[in-house]
């Protein structure tokens, strides 16, 4: 078995066995990223010096019987975690020249944990997209299908897991950016509850909604990651101080019993059919593990993405204030005055989706339209919550469609705003609501691959992960890889 095929639980435990050496892992892969990632461009930066660093002090702590369980195992990040010494772009010309100067909680817990950094990834700008065609530096495309789009906004590390360029990465969920690249590009990805994952030193979009997670092969993997990922940090006012279960060891329970509810709300005219039919195999397939399966109705739930599409500018219009020309980022050439200044450094560095998305928060934040836009919102937002809060009275988890279509053509959606926003119609309402999400590949349309979503509530990751997994052990869709990155 080739060591890009094995998932990261596997490669873990060859490490373990000493079959290969850290160095000899990171080698490995930073070859397969010098010779495919031209053709998908799910990098931004490669690490290469300080991944082969990594690795050599991950064999050494390994000799002295100091290595942990994720030891030597090589990772990416999105680009939108600030690593210490190392280009901290989010996609963005307003950042290009940024070099973060000190680490991500969630880049130094992994740091810890042992794991090599072999770079960043492309990203859709400020995280601000649904297919990664925003970037500065262009679009990723889907190792599945060259032509199509992988999905966004962590498009990058999505391509770029999927492609087996890397074994594991993480990514940032504030609509469905790691679910809906999960679900388009045939890998599972996480978003745990809101707080469960530091924030601390991950650029922010919309605060209220941004949640770090990972995009692995398997429920195994994210299960694995995230571990050494989640739990309190005194640094982010939002984090949760709310014990972190041990979601490896939990991933054995049993479906047998657990209830399930499929969201009526997500088998609408807007599903496409062939997408929808392999769902339903998927769902058909885990009422044959031994969960009930009901029909559950979230009626508001329709309304996440006008909702989305309020909240989400607003904190980001108040977000990206900051980006000035005046302390770091991009500073235009010769400013005649202050205004000049902020006028042009602003509209040089900021792209044309990011505008779109400031002038819109601005504008619903503004004296005689709050009341009307972003207050009516934030009241439709607690209806959404309290649909989720009868749901999970009734059951486990709930099941759905990740992505009404498979992947779709670069250029395709790019120039119509609101049907590129209706690609993230069944992933919102999570962020919306706080709750822990994940997709799971189950099937294909064509060569393209198709999503399962599993929705748990507050702090259920472990349920998630178990279901995913359980379902997992039944398919191997996960498994497969695209033609020619095998």
């Amino acid at each position: 078995m080739s060591l890009h095929t094995r998932s990261l639980a596997e490669l873990a435990a060859g490490l373990r066995a000493k079959e290969f050496s850290a160095v000899e892992l990171t080698r490995h892969f930073l070859a397969r990223i010098e010779q495919a990632n031209a053709g998908l461009n799910a990098f931004v930066t490669v690490t290469a010096e300080r991944a082969l660093a990594d690795a050599a002090r991950a064999d050494a702590a390994r000799a002295a019987g100091r290595a942990g369980p994720l030891s030597g195992v090589p990772l990416a990040h999105k680009d939108i975690f600030c690593t210490d010494g190392i280009k901290t772009s989010c996609g963005s010309r307003m950042l290009d020249n940024f070099v973060a100067p000190y680490d991500a909680t969630v880049v130094e817990r992994l740091a810890a944990a042992g794991t090599v950094l072999l770079g960043k990834t492309n990203m859709d700008e400020f995280a601000m997209g649904s297919s990664n065609e925003t970037s500065y530096y262009g679009p990723v495309r889907n190792p599945w299908d060259p032509a199509t789009v992988p999905g966004g906004s962590s498009g990058g590390s999505a391509a770029a897991v999927a492609a087996r360029l890397v074994p594991v990465a993480t990514g940032t969920d504030t609509g469905g950016s790691i679910r809906q690249p999960a679900a388009l590009v045939g890998i599972s990805g996480i978003k745990p509850t809101y707080g469960r994952v530091s924030r601390y030193g991950m650029i922010a979009f919309a605060s209220s909604l941004d949640q770090g997670g990972v995009l692995a092969p398997s429920a195994e993997d994210c299960a694995l990651l995230l571990g050494a990922m989640a739990g309190f940090d005194p640094r982010d006012s939002t984090s949760v101080d709310v014990p972190v279960p041990d979601y490896a060891a939990g991933l054995a329970t049993s479906l047998k019993g657990v209830k399930l509810g499929v969201l009526k709300e997500f088998f609408s005219a807007g599903l496409d059919a062939a997408t929808g039919a392999r769902v339903e195999a998927a769902i058909a397939q885990l009422r044959a593990l031994g969960a009930d399966v009901v029909e559950v109705s979230c009626p508001n739930l329709p309304l996440s993405v006008p909702t989305y599409y309020v909240v989400a500018p607003a904190e980001c219009s108040s977000n990206l204030s900051r980006f000035d020309g005046v302390r770091f980022g991009h500073r235009c050439q010769g400013p005649k005055d202050l205004l000049d200044l902020y006028k042009r450094s602003r509209g040089e560095g900021f792209g044309a989706e990011v505008k779109r998305r400031i002038m819109t928060g601005t504008y619903v934040l503004s004296a005689g339209y709050y009341d009307a836009y972003y207050l009516k919102a934030q009241k439709v937002r607690s209806l959404i919550n309290a649909d989720f809060r009868r749901a999970f009275a009734e059951v486990d988890l709930l099941v759905g469609p990740t992505s009404p279509t498979p992947a779709f053509a670069i250029g395709a959606k790019v120039d119509d705003p609101i049907t590129m926003y209706l690609n993230d119609i069944y992933t919102i309402g999570a962020n919306l609501a706080g709750l822990p999400a994940m997709s799971v590949p189950c099937g294909f349309v064509g060569n393209l691959p198709v999503g399962l979503q599993l929705i748990g509530p507050h702090f259920g990751e472990a349920r998630v992960l178990a279901a995913a997994h359980a379902y997992q052990c039944e398919t191997d869709f996960h498994r497969r890889l695209p033609a020619g990155f095998a």
